[in-house]
Order: C-alpha cells, then structure tokens, then sequence
C-alpha cells in the first residue's frame, strides 16, 4: 500500500500524491463503480465494470465512513437521469466521444500518453485501454490554462499549477492539437448564463436531434436545442437550412426576444413539426455515429421527410395568404410550419403600408414573430448573379437554391422548383477564385469565371460552407493530373497557357493555383514544374495585348532561378484577374523579413540592394554609416523598395551613398519582429557576458541555428556586408567597433544604452569566419571581390579610364552604315540602358507595347 491523499466529488474517486497537489495520480468515475465491498480491516473494495481498487483506511470508522459516502453517491448517480459529464464512462467502460484524441509524448513521461480534449477538460491516460474503460490519470480544467506552440512538434499548456509540455508526431498533429485546445479553453471561459436560462424549459434540456443532455448549441432559425456533435453537422447543411450558434460563447446573437423564442418554440414544439413521423429505425442516439447523424439530418430538416404536412401544402398562394394572418398573432407553431412547407417570408402582402409579413408583425406588435422571421428570412440555398462588371453590392445577391451534379452547377429560384434559372457546366470553368472574407459584404465569397467571358458570384454566410463549395466545384472541373492542387489552400485556381524551357514555339495548357506568395503549376503531359517562390522572381513583367485575341502575355514572364515561364491568357476578363493577382503575390506584404520580396538565396531584395550599392559605390565612403542621409530621400526610397525593390536600380549620381546607407539602417531599426526576433533577442544579448571566447562563439553558432531561415540568411549577409565595410576602415573610418556603436542598437531596436548590442554586433564581425561557417573559397572570392572594387576605385580617382570601357559599334535593326552608332560601354552598363542609349539618340519614343531586345554578336570569336 503506498499512502495517498484521496478526494472524492459528484463524478470522480481520485487519489494524489498529496493534499497540496493540484493533478491526481489516478481518477475513477463515479459512474463506473457498480458497487463497494469491505474485505477486512480497515480495508475496502471499489468495484468497477472492468477493474477493481482496494483502499486502506487509517481506522474501521473511517473506513465505513468512506463506504457509506460512495454507496450513497452511487446509488443517487443511479437513480438519476442517465446524464454524465463529458468524460465519464458509460454502462460498458467506453468514454464518451471527445473532440480531440490521441497519443502524445509528455515531458517526464516514458512512455506516450492518450490524451482527451472533452468539453473544457483536457484528460490524461496511460493508454488507448484505459481511455476506453474511462479510469485515467488526471485531468486539466482549461479555465485555468493557455497554449502557446514552442517548436516545430512541441506545445505547452500552461496552468498555474504546472506546465504541461507535449510533442506531437508531426506539425500538422501540433497544430490540430493547439486548436483543439484553445477551443477547450473558449468553452471553459464561455458563460453558461444564456443556456441556463434556455434549459429551464425541460424539452430544452435534452439535444432535439438525438436525445444527449445539456446540449449547449441551437440553431437560431429553426429554434431548436442541439448537442455539439449534431451541431457540427447542422453546420455541414450550410447557413440556408439552419444557423447554428453556440448558447455559451455567442453571447451578442442571444437577444431577450430570441431567449424568449426558444420558451415559446423549443424543441418541444420545433419537434412536433419536424420530427412527426421518424420512424424508430430511423431515429439517432447520444452513442449515433457521424454518418448516421448526418443521414438523419438531411432527411429531417433538408428534405422534410418527417415534417408534419400543413394542410394548405402545395398551395403557394394559400401558404403566402395564411401567413401574413398568422404572423399578427401569436400563434408561432403555425408560422412555424407556412414557412417550412412552403410559405415566402418575403411574400407579398397586398398592403402598401405593410408590404411584408415581417411588417405585419411589427404593426401588430408581435414581437416574438418578427424575431423568427428575421432569423428565417435568408433561409434558402446559395446565393448567385451574374456580374456585368466586376463590383457587387450585398443587396444585389439573389438567393438561389445550387447543386452539384453530373458535371453540371445548376441554381434555382428555391429548393422546390424543378427547372433551374440557369446552369454552368464545369467544362466551360477555366478560373475559381477564393475571395478574401466580407469582399462583396458577405461573410464568403468565391467568383466562377467561364470561356464565354462571364463571371459568376456567389455568397455563403458559413466560410466552411463555402469551402467545401469551392473543393466540390474545383474536384469536378480540374483535370485529372493536377488533382494535387485541390490540397492547397488556393486563392485563384484555373487553366491558363505557358510556355518555358527550350519550346518557345508553341503554348501548352497548364494548370496553375495561386496560394499565398507561392505559384503552383501542373501539366496535363505529366511534365512537372517546381512550384513557383514569387517573392524570389528576379524579373516580373507583362502587359495585355490587344486585337481579336486576348493573348495575355506575350509575355507575362516569371524569371526564377535561371529559368523564364512565359503565361499567357486566351480570356480578358480572368487573365487580368491572374495579373493582378501574381504582382501582387510577388510584392511584399508586411513589415517582417519573410514577407519581403527575396533573392534566391533567402536575404530581403531591399537588403541586397542597398548592401550591393554601398559595396559597388561606398565602401571607401568616409563615415559610412555613421553619416546621416537626408531625411526626406531616405523616406522617398525605402517606400519605393518596400513597395516593389524589384523595379528600383540605384545608381551612382541618382543615388548617394549616404541616403542608401540610411536606408538600409531604417529598414532594419523599423523591422517588424526585429533581426534577431523577440524571442531570441534576450539570449543574444546575455551571449555577451562569456568570458570564454569559444564558449561565446559556440552559442553563438547556436543561436544563429535557432533564427527563421530568412532572418539567418540576411544576417549573414549583412555582417559579410560589414565584413567589407571594416577592411577599408583606413579610407572610410568605420573600424569594427564603430560600425558595432551604430548597428547594435538599430538591429537590436534599442534606444542604445545597453552596450550589449553594439557587442553582439562587434563579436559577429570579429568572428565572421567562425560564427558563420565561411570556408577558404568563400573568403578567396571576397578577397577578390574586394581587391577588383579597390582598382576601380583608384582608376576613377585618378582619372584612369576604368577596365572595361570600350567603344562599340551598335546597329539598329539592321547593319547598315547609316543605322550605325558608335557608344561608350562602361563595365556597368545594362543592355537595358544600351537600348535606351540608341533609342534617344535616334528619337525613338517607347510605346507601351514595344518590346526592344539587344544582341552582342561576336562574328570573328575574338576573345
């Protein structure tokens, strides 16, 4: 016998360690024990389904006390209604279903734990048996507790007690289970005022689908009660047929008139229509599968299969004219069933001064009907219209009832006509585009464009709902061989024309899917392509071509990594939806490093511009750095890079050195989540104060390994930078620990009191090689580099005409004497300025869709 401190409640036997431990070793249900047994002294027997557990007490008295206490919890556990809370077990040991379970590894533990998100307990077992007879070993009250995600697999839940420290077998796993628990802890923060109120009536008490207890959500239209499992597949009917809401987290929606109308209506009454004739083969259980529940429900309040008919049922005039009666009185029940066998809630009235239903009921001050036809005024199925333009306002959408099937989206006027309004075939589709929340004033919104050059939208108040539309829709119309694009979480996905490689002749269909800043592309020949960083395109350029045909791009090209893919579009209206879409994607999106346009080798393009322009033109610069710009152009040119860093080419005599290099520091002192991030910021500085300098170089290395790659890239980058920068401290004064005074506090963000950071920064240039890895060829290429800047440097002080610099003869369009001209070619010159070079020379104005190239011909292979 091992002593332990032992408590026991309304629905647990549990044992600690001791008194002041707040998570037992072992937890029974009470609903599990069958019954109690003495076996000797002091001793006693608790006896469940499936196992026993022998308890010693300090006494016989209290031990019979201990006794008498379970018996009597027991025996009233089972004389009540057969309600459990949500974890406890049922007459066989299987625990109710969770919302969340599974094996985790628990730091401290040998072995994985199954864990169980319940409601707004998290519970521990120590196996899968276990979790099935119901007996574990703790469990957590989430009022008390926080997740917070600590590394790629890892999680912690945190309470004031102790930290709970779990790892999951994958990222996807971590992230399911960090909802899961965040939605526990939503649950146990929400307030059960509202559903108190609604249980006070007794038939409210039970879930109106399948009969579980405490049901803590309703659906607000049809004013019905319902578990959380049966909500979860009211949701999967979509927001026409039923609303679903919780009663103890959405507090707003949960007016005194709408309390008022579930007293009135409730499940008592709601069921007394739709559930008049269920069969008892048909009907479901608390213990009824998802499947089941979710057949049962599509017959219930979907296809009215149990309704219980109103008379005047196919008479829509009838149905129209009885219910502007009833809803000038207080007979809810009738409403209730005119509208759903058919009545219009928009129906109308014949009276200029109420010219519908749910003006009747406000003249008449029936407060309680208007409630219900509010909340039933948009019940139907999708809503749609075709767009002549691009812009719709949400009282524009008509409601139309959709569906899917054979190919074919058809929409109708309501869910009981038999001849659609219209239909679109899915071979016609050539773009799907997934539009961002409240676009056109509706919740969710996605736009279907087809070879004809139409455009259809559609809305949805549920953004699950519209998902799964968006799935459904994109399954049928995409081809067989880029069904992995259906996995993405995509916002444009469609069909378009490409050409790339060495076939440039003619174009091939492709499909392409557009999610976040990343192009994903597919080939009906099986041909793969890598998917597309749009962040890193060297070049993005394009235009609309005009005549007969909408040739999209000739070219919209993507230039990434050595390679160019030219997009073209057959169509105006989604081409240009696709060229908005991608300068968009490929533009940067926010004040962090990852969400800026980068090079290829992950460092910011804003970074390696400036970096690139200080090195061509600054590094004998005297007080580089430290040097202030002016103001106003270093504001100018940071909007402009932030924008598109791309477009910019900083020049030497457009641009001084100065204002760059102020630049540069101000991107890096305005950076959201700084260089170094905010939670690794601290344990740099704290670096500083080893005395041992491998020790200090090792965490260092360490550190750097702990960075985003974006954050690690650009660092390198940047002190390689000031690597240089130091080299010609002779020329330019900024020695390493001058450079360190100006850096640490920009990089760090501090106000540069703490001399911390300029010493991060100083030991970073000063162990440059070590800290980041550089071998003998990287610093042979550097020296070089250095060694090649430092001659054109001394060439153009002393007037030296640069290396490189040569007379060339151009010829325009054709070789001819008079086509000729003669130019000065610098080391630096582009061949798009060659271009320009000749072009201005001859007067050649640039329209916008002229397209130059230049070609360096070589006809005697001289070197």
């Amino acid at each position: 016998y091992q002593k332990r401190w032992v408590k026991l409640d309304a629905d647990y036997l549990r044992y600690f360690d001791s008194e002041k431990d707040a998570y037992s070793k072992r937890f029974i249900p009470v609903s599990s024990i069958s019954r109690i047994a003495s076996v000797g002294d002091q001793k006693f027997e608790v006896i469940t389904n499936n196992r026993n557990f022998v308890f010693r007490a300090e006494s016989d008295a209290d031990r019979n006390e201990w006794m008498r206490t379970l018996q009597q919890i027991v025996e009233e556990r089972k004389s009540k209604a057969p309600e459990r809370t949500s974890m406890s077990s049922s007459a066989n040991g299987a625990a109710d279903p969770a919302d969340k379970s599974g094996f985790l590894e628990l730091r401290g533990f040998k072995h994985k734990l199954f864990v169980a998100v319940a409601g707004d307990k998290v519970f521990l077992y120590k196996n899968a048996e276990d979790y099935r007879l119901g007996i574990g070993i703790t469990y957590i009250e989430m009022n008390v507790g926080n997740v917070k995600e600590v590394d790629r697999r890892g999680f912690d839940l945190t309470t004031p007690y102790r930290i709970f420290s779990f790892s999951a077998d994958s990222d996807q796993e971590k992230e399911e289970w960090v909802e899961a628990m965040q939605q526990s802890i939503a649950e146990a923060l929400s307030n059960s005022e509202v559903a108190e109120r609604i249980w006070a009536v007794e038939s409210n008490c039970f879930c109106a689908d399948c009969g579980s207890p405490k049901p803590d959500w309703a659906s607000i239209n049809l004013c019905v009660v319902i578990c959380k499992r049966c909500a979860g597949e009211h949701r999967g009917l979509g927001p026409g047929i039923t609303k679903v809401r919780s009663l103890k987290m959405d507090r707003k929606v949960w007016t005194e008139e709408l309390i008022e109308l579930f007293h009135q209506i409730g499940n008592a009454v709601a069921n007394q229509f739709w559930a008049a004739n269920v069969p008892p083969s048909e009907a479901i259980t608390p213990t009824s599968s998802s499947r089941e529940r979710r057949h049962f429900l599509i017959a219930k309040y979907r296809e009215g299969k149990y309704r219980r008919y109103h008379p005047l049922f196919g008479n829509q005039e009838e149905l129209n004219r009885a219910l502007c009666a009833a809803v000038t009185t207080s007979d809810l029940a009738e409403t209730q069933a005119l509208l759903f066998c058919g009545a219009s809630v928009n129906c109308a009235t014949g009276d200029p001064q109420c010219p519908t239903p749910l003006a009747l009921a406000e003249k008449s001050g029936q407060k309680l009907q208007m409630e219900f036809l509010l909340h039933n005024k948009t019940s139907a199925g999708l809503e749609c219209v075709w767009l002549p333009s691009t812009i719709l306002c949400h009282a524009e959408f008509s409601r139309r009832w959709c569906t899917l099937q054979d190919g074919v989206l058809s929409y109708y006027e309501n869910d009981r006509n038999a001849v659609p309004n219209g239909e679109i075939r899915v071979e016609e589709i050539v773009c799907l585009v997934n539009n961002p929340p409240h676009a056109h004033g509706i919740e969710s919104t996605f736009e279907i464009y087809i070879e004809s050059e139409r455009l259809y939208l559609f809305g949805l108040e549920s953004p699950d709902s519209a998902r799964e539309w968006l799935k459904s829709i994109a399954k049928s119309f995409v081809h067989p061989r880029a069904e992995e694009l259906l996995a993405l979480d995509f916002e444009r996905l469609g069909r378009l024309h490409y050409k790339g490689g060495l076939n440039l002749e003619r174009a091939k269909e492709g499909w392409f899917a557009l999610a976040g800043s990343v192009l994903h592309v597919c080939f009906k020949d099986g041909e793969r392509q890598e998917p597309l960083q749009l962040r890193k395109l060297q070049e993005l350029c394009g235009s609309m071509q005009q005549g007969l045909e909408w040739g999209g791009w000739p070219p919209t090209e993507a230039g990434l990594a050595g390679r160019t893919l030219y997009i073209q579009g057959e169509r105006k209206l989604d081409f240009l939806g696709w060229v908005h879409a991608i300068q968009k994607a490929a533009s940067s999106s926010g004040d962090t490093l990852s969400e800026q346009q980068l090079t290829e080798s992950d460092v910011p393009l804003l970074v390696d511009r400036c970096i690139d322009y200080i090195t061509q033109c600054g590094l004998t610069s005297e007080g580089i750095y430290r040097k202030s710009g002016q103001n106003s152009k270093t504001t100018s040119l940071l909007e402009m890079l932030r924008r598109d860093a791309r477009s910019v080419r900083l020049k030497e005599g457009e641009h001084q050195v100065d204002d760059v290099a102020n630049t540069l520091k101000r991107f890096f002192r305005d950076l959201g989540d700084g260089l170094f991030t905010a939670r690794w910021g601290q344990d740099w500085l704290r670096t500083t104060a080893l005395e041992d300098e491998e020790a200090k170089i090792g965490e260092y290395r360490r550190l750097l390994g702990t960075l985003p790659t974006v954050n690690r890239a650009t660092l390198k980058a940047l002190i390689n930078h000031l690597f240089r920068v130091q080299r010609f401290s002779g020329e330019n004064q900024m020695n390493t620990h001058n450079l360190a005074i100006v850096f640490g506090p920009t990089l760090f963000q501090t106000d540069g009191k703490d001399y911390k950071a300029g010493r991060v920064v100083e030991d970073l240039i000063s162990h440059y090689v070590k800290i980041f890895n550089v071998n003998d060829q990287e610093m042979k290429k550097q020296q070089d580099e250095i060694m090649a800047i430092m001659k054109m440097r001394e060439a153009a002080s002393s007037g030296t005409q640069q290396a490189g610099d040569f007379i060339c003869t151009v010829y325009l369009e054709e070789k001819k004497t008079e086509a000729e001209q003669h130019v000065k070619v610098s080391a630096t010159m582009t061949a798009e300025e060659l271009t320009f070079e000749i072009l201005d020379r001859r007067k050649i104005m640039m329209k916008e869709k002229d397209y130059w190239s230049c070609f360096e011909v070589n006809e005697r292979e001289e070197a």
